[in-house]
């Protein structure tokens, strides 16, 4: 069955310290498309988060997000002592020179720049890797359930519309003989007023009817689109991901349309012809969304 590349999944792991919160959101893309958002301590898991998502997805684009959490989550403070010295003999150096009774202060050195600054906790990379790749798995697991799920609404709605052009096909089947039938009495008709009483040659006539026979003969192009029906169908039932093929076949249906009605000369072929397009049309629309 078809997979629709529209989905969202969320997991959570923890390994060591490291406690990890992953959500990963894809929409539909020609190819496989992922963008990574990790805390900057985490960024040299970045490659391989990316190419675990590649195993599991053909195409879309992706987007996880990680996010730390439990005890190790957060900024430090983090105290520069040679700087806090630094500012105290220059406190009191100002003190002393202007005679202050008051001494130096620790909330007044503390309070000087640079002196106290906050730094992202330290990550164990080895824990956080084990722990962002289990809580991968989960999120990818529920993405997968959820584009699965909208595959098997694409693939009722798509059913539907292949079960249109096929019926629409066959219309058009039956109308062709009646092009010819109408053509060869026009044709009569006109050459007999234009003779006014000369015989005709059939045999002439014959001819002339089997060439525009000829022409407008669309056998091909009907045997070429139920081919595509039918491999767009295969593909659907299949297990492997089919939405680049599918886009393929769609747009060969199209071309298969188009050339019918340039052949065609008869006014219920070309409203058959104007109604196979726009059902071809929304099927390609919803062949973009399948992976």
């Amino acid at each position: 069955m078809i997979r629709s590349m529209t989905g969202f999944g969320a997991g959570r792991a923890a390994r060591g310290g490291e406690e990890l919160d992953v959500e990963a959101r894809s929409v539909n893309h020609k190819f496989c498309e992922v963008k990574v958002r990790l805390p900057r301590e985490l960024a040299a898991l970045e490659l391989e988060i990316g190419r675990a998502v590649k195993e599991r997805l053909a195409r879309g684009s992706v987007e996880v997000s990680v996010r730390r959490g439990g005890a190790r989550c957060g900024a430090v403070p983090r105290v520069d002592l040679e700087l806090a010295r630094e500012y105290a003999r220059a406190f009191e150096a100002v003190r002393a020179g202007l005679g202050l009774a008051e001494p130096v202060s620790l909330a007044g050195v503390l309070a000087a720049e640079g002196v106290v600054r906050l730094e992202e906790r330290a990550a164990d990379l080895e824990s956080a890797r084990g722990a962002v790749r289990e809580a991968l798995d989960r999120a990818l697991d529920q993405l997968a359930v959820m584009r699965a799920r909208e595959g098997e609404a694409l693939a009722r709605d798509l059913g539907e519309r292949l079960d249109k052009v096929e019926a629409w096909a066959g219309g058009v089947e039956r109308l062709a003989p009646e092009s010819v039938d109408h053509h060869r009495a026009r044709l009569q008709e006109r050459v007999q007023e234009l003779a006014r009483g000369i015989p005709l040659d059939p045999s002439r006539l014959a001819q002339e009817v089997a060439l525009f026979a000829d022409r407008i003969d669309v056998a091909e192009e009907l045997t070429r689109l139920r081919s595509h029906l039918a491999q767009t169908r295969r593909l659907m039932a299949g297990g492997e991901p089919a939405g680049r093929k599918m886009e393929f076949l769609v747009q060969e249906m199209h071309r298969e349309v188009n050339t019918i009605g340039s052949k065609s000369q008869s006014a219920a072929i070309a409203a058959i012809v104007v109604s196979l397009k726009a059902e071809i049309e929304r099927m390609r629309e919803q062949v973009q969304n399948v992976e």
